[in-house]
């Protein structure tokens, strides 16, 4: 039965292992097992655009670009540059950020972060819109579509001119107000920035100048190149790409990979919900109008740029009339409190998948901790030392079990050797012992099981909050988002695994020893690697588990002893 046991343990282990390899293949990730999936090509020429693609859906009015056919303009990767005198930046500044918008289209080309340290150069900020090349382009964009055959009304291709840009009388805010004509139809887009605050208020003022009705709609639009942030580990996946939000179909993703190759499922029309690129700790998301339905898209523009839009119908406007339309849009960190304010759902951005029903409570927790602590290190620590409190009944009877176990191994050993390859007989003593010692032999794993899920939800809170980029802990760790600069807290989490081992009944089987005793290199070799606030957490966990560990074997010792007094 401790065979058994064993076994059990390595099956477990081996489906964490297939689930980890399809989790990694699933996102375009080499396969642990050899092997090379779909990946986006930057190299190859732009194939021309299929049929399909040729224009929006009829039940929408036609007149965005194409995909993979866009007409040249600056921000597009590999077409020639726009005209100086159609392109002009301009550069908006506020305590938490610094933002360019391109007069061309009135797009916002640029983000800088100023509270996030940009990961390859610390002493800058963190530059999440983009547009400095093919390889580094990230863009917010809009505009207006459905004109009459041979017109076009406003898009992101067309040159606007900068109207103002100022603070509000409490400067509080400041608003950018762009504007455009193109066949007899006037857009003014206006961003409204706030302060301390990642959400920007945009809106669109249609006007009818000409002498018929129009049937517009508007579509907003975030494009994006199909390469991983900089500083992506090697060692852990995170998401990257688009992400559709619905109450019907609640939180959708696709990876580049599926959308080039036309394998991205999402909701198509909906009344509700959002639009985003998601990528590690940051986010940006269009939120359009919530009660009129919509056409979402999700589509590969040319080499290497994608793009995810939403186009919603204004309806009719009659001559000399306008429309108002109000979007919301995100730009910064995963603030899930910020961001579940702005829309329902946008706070799913931290995917923490099929655990998410445990994992938002843990990080509810962490937030509540944190705010009593002041430092997401001890944080980690408390939450690390909570949980290990509540699951202690499990844990104590686990390791009452094993302590048996361990109590009970020399007498297995003698049995192996009475019986020698006689498994049935073997089995019968064995059985009959753990009888007469009231050992069960599957005691030591059953609850370690329960308890696998809140672990591993914790694991991916820590992975995946965006408070702990930057965050220091104590004397040497700066950033519990990276790993240990020396490597201290990996080589401690290590030493506790091996020692964990040694508390634990030896498997019978030497192999079966020999792969135990490889374990702590391999998990602890990992964690060289990984984010310090995950080895903190793993080092706690250890230590306290040792601790619990520790003190259930004497209790058991003394019960022994006073039994055979």
């Amino acid at each position: 039965m401790d065979i058994r046991r064993t076994v059990l343990w390595m099956i477990f282990s081996f489906s964490l292992l297939l689930l980890w390899n399809n989790w990694q293949t699933h996102n375009g990730k080499p396969s642990l097992f050899g092997g090379n999936p779909f990946a986006t090509q930057t190299a190859e020429a732009p194939k021309p655009a299929p049929a399909a693609n040729a224009s929006v859906n009829a039940s929408i009015p036609s007149g965005i670009p194409a995909a993979k056919t866009e007409p040249q303009a600056a921000t597009v990767p590999g077409n020639a540059p726009a005209p100086a005198s159609t392109s002009e930046k301009v550069t908006i500044k506020t305590d938490v950020y610094k933002l360019t918008f391109d007069t061309l289209g009135a797009q916002l080309v640029r983000a800088e972060l100023l509270k996030f340290n940009s990961p390859e150069h610390p002493d800058q900020p963190m530059v999440l819109l983009d547009d400095s090349g093919p390889n580094s382009t990230y863009l917010v964009q809009s505009g207006v579509v459905g004109a009459p055959q041979g017109q076009s009304y406003p898009t992101h291709l067309t040159p606007f001119h900068l109207v103002s840009s100022g603070a509000s009388s409490t400067g509080d805010s400041i608003k950018v107000v762009f504007q455009a004509e193109s066949d007899g139809v006037k857009v003014v887009k206006t961003y409204t920035l706030y302060k301390d605050r990642y959400d920007i208020d945009v809106q669109s003022d249609i006007y009818n100048l000409g002498n018929t009705p129009i049937n517009p709609s508007l579509y907003l639009q975030l494009t994006r190149d199909g390469n991983d942030p900089p500083n992506t580990s090697k060692f852990y996946h995170t998401f990257t790409g688009p992400a559709i939000y619905s109450s019907e179909d609640k939180f959708q993703k696709a990876s580049f990979s599926d959308i080039e190759k036309g394998k991205a499922s999402y909701i198509k029309k909906a009344n509700n919900g959002w639009i985003g690129i998601v990528q590690h700790y940051f986010a940006t998301a269009w939120v359009p109008p919530q009660g009129t339905l919509r056409q979402n898209e999700m589509l590969h523009l040319s080499n290497n740029l994608f793009a995810v839009r939403s186009i919603e119908p204004v309806g009719t406007i009659d001559p000399g009339q306008h429309h108002v339309v109000d979007s919301r849009l995100w730009v910064g960190p995963q603030d899930q409190k910020a961001m579940s304010a702005l829309a329902p759902g946008l706070e799913l951005v931290v995917d923490y998948g099929w655990l998410t029903i445990i994992a938002k409570p843990l990080f509810k927790i962490m937030t509540w901790l944190h705010a009593l602590l002041g430092n997401w290190g001890w944080t980690i620590v408390a939450l690390t030392l909570l949980i290990k409190a509540v699951f202690y009944p499990l844990s104590a009877a686990s390791y009452r079990s094993m302590a048996k176990m361990k109590l009970v191994a020399p007498r297995l050993k003698l049995l192996k050797d009475k019986f020698g390859d006689d498994k049935a007989k073997m089995n019968a003593a064995m059985m009959e012992m753990y009888r007469t010692e009231k050992i069960n032999p599957l005691g030591g794993c059953l609850p370690m099981v329960i308890q696998i899920p809140v672990f591993i939800s914790l694991y991916w809170v820590l992975l995946g909050s965006v408070e702990m980029r930057g965050a220091p802990w104590i004397l040497w760790i700066h950033d519990l988002s990276v790993r240990d600069p020396w490597f201290i807290l990996p080589a401690i989490m290590t030493a506790t695994m091996f020692l964990q081992i040694k508390l634990n009944p030896a498997p019978p089987d030497p192999m079966q020893a020999k792969l135990m005793l490889v374990m702590p290199l391999v998990f602890g070799g990992m964690m060289f690697f990984f984010p310090a606030g995950l080895a903190l957490y793993y080092c706690i966990n250890n230590a306290v588990s040792i601790a619990q560990q520790r003190y259930i074997m004497h209790k058991l010792d003394k019960e022994n002893a006073a039994a055979h007094r």
